[in-house]
């Protein structure tokens, strides 16, 4: 079985594993996690990135949280005083601008570990997609963190920018490939309007299923085969 998930932000790594489990994921399984991992909530999901480097059957792509850790990497180099000093304006409106879209968080938990665990998350973070292509009942998807800026029926989803990929915000009236279903997170679907909080939207080219656990709602793991759906209740824990 397929499942997919987005947009954790942080959510408590406990938590995830027990979703995984009541959705029955097992060995023979595959996870992929389209993006924003990290920041906003918790430890930053630092915990869940250390699991995920050794998951051979989860895959994680691409969001535009891990693109913004890793541009500010250079905190994690040697910190001196003379290196402080040296950080370029443009650096460090980089880092302020991550930290106020709560990066500070994972920041701090990443700081925690030790110099080499730092450097094989962020060498982790760099071998990760920006899209992920694959067939499931016949019919050919593609699994990508923010759906595709730009979109043209004629363009190859090899030739979409980092930023078609990363940040762009679909309209709810926008139509992908007719003959592709795209899958993707980074918009809230209750950024579409109030009858959309804490569902999935399924259009005929697109299904968006960033359900805002950035901000305090419960993940949801949708199944690829069936399109079932798996969350936890609040009572559920």
């Amino acid at each position: 079985m397929h499942y997919v998930i987005s947009d954790l932000h942080g959510y408590h790594h406990e938590r995830f594993l027990k979703l995984l489990d009541k959705a029955g994921f097992g060995p023979d399984d595959s996870l992929y996690i389209l993006g924003d991992v990290i920041d906003r909530n918790g430890d930053g999901g630092v915990e869940t990135l250390q699991w995920l480097m050794y998951q051979y059957n989860v895959d994680l792509i691409m969001g535009n949280h891990e693109a913004m850790l890793l541009a500010n990497s250079f905190v994690f180099d040697e910190i001196t005083e003379s290196s402080l000093a040296a950080l370029t304006a443009e650096q460090i409106d980089s880092l302020t601008r991550y930290q106020l879209d709560g990066g500070d968080v994972t920041l701090k938990a990443m700081h925690k570990l030790p110099k080499t665990t730092q450097q094989d998350i962020l060498d982790y973070l760099r071998d990760c997609p920006l899209y992920h292509t694959l067939e499931v009942g016949g019919r050919e998807m593609i699994l990508v963190h923010a759906g595709l800026g730009n979109f043209s029926p004629d363009r190859k989803i090899e030739d979409y920018t980092v930023d078609d990929l990363l940040w762009s915000w679909p309209e709810i009236t926008d139509r992908y490939y007719s003959k592709i279903l795209t899958i993707f997170g980074h918009t809230p679907t209750l950024a579409y309007g109030n009858e959309y909080e804490n569902k999935i939207i399924r259009t005929d080219t697109w299904i968006d299923i960033d359900m805002g656990a950035g901000f305090g709602r419960e993940p949801v793991l949708l199944r690829l085969e069936d399109m079932a759906e798996f969350r936890h209740k609040p009572s559920d824990i």
